[in-house]
This record gives structure tokens, C-alpha cells and sequence, in this order.
């Protein structure tokens, strides 16, 4: 449908501007960062809007196989040997973890980071430059996704419905 393909464009260029944002970020604070290739502490099986989990599911492909049965409740399937093997497709929300993230709690600002990054840095010296303003972009994931509801028909899901991205594993496995 071509208001999908258009949308999944948005998403896409989205997306594009959250990696760039990370990118700078890294760069920023990478003496202090200690995420690398087998670092999965912050892998898990993450609920994500249906825009994003139809537009994961569209990029990964047949990718989503390689994935394994979790566990344990709250493994992502698709962390196999400590590597993503839907890296390149992965959702938003994994691709900001281990920098300093900036979001609305209950009552105030609060701010979230890895426990293992930033060990040696004094936390007031984080301002609104030098975090990841995750509720700016998740506000736009989510009127993008309000526009992708609409665009469906019969509108299967509702504005704030998620979808755990283990689903995408399950409905791979169920067409074998």
C-alpha cells in the first residue's frame, strides 16, 4: 500500500535522525562508555509501537529466523551468542541504550544510563546537550504511528497498544 511504503519512509527517515543524534553522542561521551560487540546487559524482549514493529518486521526479513526461543520471560529472541541478528533493523529504543537518556518521570526530569557507562563521571555535569531526549523522539514515533493506525484498515490497533517484539519470532516460527 503506498501510504504504508510512505510512512515506513517517515519512519525510516526518523530513524536515520535518532542514529545520527546517538552517533554525536557516542562520539561525545565515548572515554566514559563501555558498550561494545557481546555487551547485551540492556537486551531485552522490548514492547514497541506497531508502526515500528511492522516496519522491523518489513527490514529484518528473514532475519527474524535466525532468532532463538528466549529462556526466560523478558530475553529477546533475538540476542543469539550475544549478537543481534536483526541489528540493522532493530528498533529505536535499542539503539539509544547505553548513553545518558533524558525523559518525563511521574513528577519530574529523570535521567537514565547504563550502570556500567559513566562510572567515573559526576552526574551534574549532564545538561539537556549532552543526553538523548528520548521523549522528543518517542513524541514523533507516536504521531507517526497514530498516522499508520489510520492508514490500515478496520484499524487494528489501538494508539497506545505495543507489541513485544518477540512476536515477530513467534509468527516466523508458526509458518514453518
Amino acid at each position: 500500500m503506498a501510504v504504508e511504503k510512505d510512512i515506513f519512509e517517515e519512519y525510516h527517515a526518523l530513524r536515520r535522525e535518532l542514529d545520527e543524534h546517538c552517533a554525536r553522542l557516542y562520539a561525545l561521551h565515548a572515554p566514559h562508555l563501555n558498550c561494545k560487540a557481546g555487551c547485551d546487559m540492556c537486551c531485552m524482549d522490548f514492547s514497541v509501537l506497531p508502526v515500528e514493529y511492522h516496519a522491523v518486521k518489513e527490514q529484518a526479513g528473514e532475519d527474524v529466523r535466525m532468532g532463538k526461543q528466549p529462556l526466560s520471560e523478558g530475553e529477546c529472541p533475538f540476542l543469539v551468542n550475544h549478537q543481534c541478528v536483526i541489528y540493522e533493523a532493530r528498533p529505536m529504543i535499542c539503539r539509544t541504550q547505553g548513553l545518558p537518556l533524558l525523559f518525563m518521570g511521574e513528577e519530574n526530569w529523570e535521567l537514565s544510563a547504563c550502570e556500567l557507562n559513566f562510572t567515573d563521571f559526576d552526574y551534574g555535569e549532564f545538561t539537556e546537550e549532552n543526553t538523548f531526549p528520548q521523549d522528543r523522539y518517542n513524541s514523533r514515533l507516536y504521531m507517526l504511528n497514530l498516522k499508520f493506525i489510520e492508514s490500515l484498515p478496520g484499524r487494528p490497533y489501538a494508539p497506545n497498544e505495543l507489541i513485544p517484539l518477540k512476536r515477530l519470532f513467534e509468527q516466523a516460527c508458526s509458518e514453518d
